[in-house]
């Protein structure tokens, strides 16, 4: 920022204030206070400060030096926002390494690139392209799209307010008093289309479009960038004491009021944000700030300006970065808390680690008068190799050499068929193919992981027909860590699928493993049920009843394995989501047993083989079974399942060989 405009934008401590409760919000929002759904909102608070802080500078160089430098513009916002994040995307990188499962390593490191090119926001508009990442945790980066879209307003905004400045000096028509009003009827234009843009690509089971979209959330910047007009152009004219406005005063009041409703009642997939509302919340915001800012002795000024608020305001940028890896580290697991604990510990230990990065590394490089003449190769040189960094280290470790197994070994009994009924032999099959014997996985990702991961054999083939995504339950309205989620396209058309690979493979043995999407709340009958309810548990009978009979299509035997207990993730206050209740595991696996007594079908006792202890493990037998709290990892199934499921199976497959 050149000493001209820093001397005509005075610093304002109410626009502080602005920053530290949207942050707040944001705070509230990721760590489940009841109180503030819409605490998310908080960031379409950022938005519009910065559209009017950004504008107003832009204005105030132009009004003052009849130029605007880009060079320098954008130099001062890579010294204000690039080493903090810099410094996150390190430290993401070293902590993911460690505490995230192989299968996410991948996409991290595209949320990595995405981050640091600023095009995060449209990443995650379109992250359903690898299962695991769309369906696991949520990314440590997850945040960084409202970066991007500030990003780019930030390279766009300038270049047409250039254009347009310019076009209004060289038209004489236009006086001087008047040139930095032509930007207006532009901007109000773009923040109209912004909101159309969103009404009309709104989609209830598509979201994540018009949520990380730049054209969609652009309004909230836009309508920033319009209110900064009219104030350029007032300070212009304006000499003397701040008067009261009461007009503004009544307005602001009105903006305070809607924003906490807002914030105190909106969801993210409502409708409503999409038609409107996003435009209503910026206009809210919009008139706390003008009041703030055009009348500093105000209430709302004062109110603002409270030395809390200012501090927290001051580091807010940082407290935004840190936030959200933080609270993925320190989950209930890791720290035995919970609730408002587990919250009040997230918070302080991102306000410590916020309030380093601004003391020791944000504000030094930004009170530097002078920077190292190299400084823009060593910025591209740090981006560099943060990138390499970020290629080099997702790379996910190669697996452990797969062990032998002794088929004809009698397995281990101690959890192995525990509380099943005796099976059935199955008949050898006439017309039988020619060739070692045959089993067949089916199921969902958990199947699959568990199918795949096993090792090669020799004596009889495997092939995993199971789909990712898919379970048996195909009701279409469906809730996954407390938000609407759709079947994946062509679940509903999984018992073909099935079919169409028994009938391929002929196994002698098909094995069926389901352990998540017939967990989930589904709607049923007009209203949301799930597993253990009668009627849900009938609805849950009948399609099992289905997928044994289509894996049972070729004569060959079925057997069922237990659905192991799961952890996949943590809602915000440290509890469990419902599809990870260890009762609703019980009440689906008793459905299990009673459909294999139906069918005469085999049940082996999964989850007590990967929860020796009765209830969600990591480890078993000194070796980490589950890689994401759902999925099993190679060396836990080539170490300790196939040891005890590789022979049961054989024993089940040679005697229909």
């Amino acid at each position: 920022m050149s000493g001209t405009s820093r001397a005509r934008v005075a610093y304002q401590p109410a626009l502080d204030g602005v920053r530290a409760l949207a942050v707040a919000a944001v705070l509230a929002f990721h760590g489940g206070v009841a109180a503030l759904p819409g605490g998310f909102l908080g960031v379409d608070a950022f938005f519009v400060l910065s559209g009017f802080l950004i504008t107003s500078l832009l204005l105030a160089e132009h009004r003052h030096t009849g130029r605007i430098d880009l060079v320098a513009f954008w130099g001062r916002r890579m010294r204000r926002l690039l080493p903090a994040l810099l410094l996150v995307l390190l430290v993401v990188l070293l902590v993911s390494r460690k505490l995230m499962p192989g299968t996410e390593l991948g996409a991290l490191r595209w949320d990595e690139l995405a981050a640091l090119g600023y095009v995060a926001n449209w990443r995650m508009a379109n992250r359903d392209g690898d299962y695991f990442a769309a369906t696991g945790s949520p990314s440590p980066l997850q945040h960084t799209w409202s970066l991007g879209i500030e990003e780019q307003f930030y390279l766009l905004w300038p270049l047409l307010l250039i254009v347009l400045l310019g076009w209004a000096a060289r038209r004489r028509a236009v006086p001087p008093a008047r040139r930095l009003g032509v930007a207006l009827p532009v901007v109000l234009l773009g923040a109209a289309g912004s909101a159309l843009a969103a009404a009309a690509l709104f989609s209830p089971g598509a979201v994540d479009r018009v949520y990380y979209g730049t054209d969609t959330r652009a309004v909230a910047l836009l309508v920033g960038a319009a209110l900064a007009v009219p104030l350029a152009r007032r300070d212009e004219a304006v000499t003397g004491p701040p008067a009261r406005h009461p007009v503004l005063g009544t307005l602001a009041l009105a903006g305070a009021a809607l924003t906490a409703w807002c914030w105190a009642t909106a969801d993210g997939g409502d409708a409503w944000l999409y038609r409107g509302g996003l435009t209503a919340a910026a206009l809210a915001v919009a008139a706390v700030i003008a009041h703030a800012v055009v009348s500093p002795a105000s209430p709302t000024a004062r109110l603002l300006a409270l030395a809390p608020l200012v501090w927290l305001g001051r580091i807010s940028y940082g407290v935004y970065l840190w936030h959200w890896p933080l609270f993925q580290w320190l989950t209930a697991e890791r720290t035995g808390l919970t609730g408002f604990a587990l919250l009040a510990a997230r918070c302080a230990v991102t306000l410590a680690a916020a309030g380093a990065s601004y003391l020791l590394v944000e504000r030094p490089i930004r009170r530097a008068r002078r920077l190292p003449r190299p400084a823009p190769a060593l910025a591209g040189t740090a981006v560099a190799g943060v990138a390499a960094v970020a290629v080099l280290g997702t790379v996910p470790p190669a697996p452990p050499p797969k062990p032998a197994i002794a088929l004809d070994a009698a397995p281990p009994t101690a959890g192995a068929a525990a509380g099943s009924p005796t099976p059935v032999p199955p008949a050898r099959r006439p017309g039988r193919r020619p060739g070692p014997p045959r089993i067949a996985f089916l199921g969902d990702s958990v199947s699959w992981s568990l199918g795949t991961y096993l090792p090669e054999q020799t004596k009889f083939t495997v092939s995993v027909r199971a789909v990712q995504g898919c379970g048996i339950a195909r009701l279409p309205e469906v809730r996954y860590i407390g938000e609407p989620h759709p079947n994946y396209p062509g679940c509903e058309h999984w018992d073909a699928r099935w079919q169409r690979g028994v009938r391929a493979d002929d196994p002698d043995v098909a094995v069926i493993l389901l352990d998540r999407w017939e967990l989930m709340d589904r709607k049923l009958d007009g209203r949301w049920q799930h597993v253990g309810e009668p009627a849900f548990d009938r609805y849950l009978a009948g399609e099992l009843d289905r997928a044994i009979g289509i894996a049972a299509g070729r004569g060959g035997h079925v057997t069922l394995l237990t659905a192991p207990y799961t952890r996949r993730a943590e809602r915000p206050d440290g509890g469990l989501w419902p599809e990870d209740d260890p009762a609703r595991v019980d009440a689906w696996n008793r459905l299990l047993r009673a459909a294999a007594e139906r069918h005469h079908a085999t049940v082996l006792d999964l989850n007590r083989r990967a929860c020796p202890e009765g209830r969600f493990a990591w480890e078993a037998g000194g070796v980490r079974v589950r890689s994401d709290g759902l999925h099993f990892t190679p060396e836990g199934v080539q170490r300790w399942i196939a040891p005890w499921l590789l022979p049961e199976l054989y024993r089940l497959a040679v005697r229909g060989a």
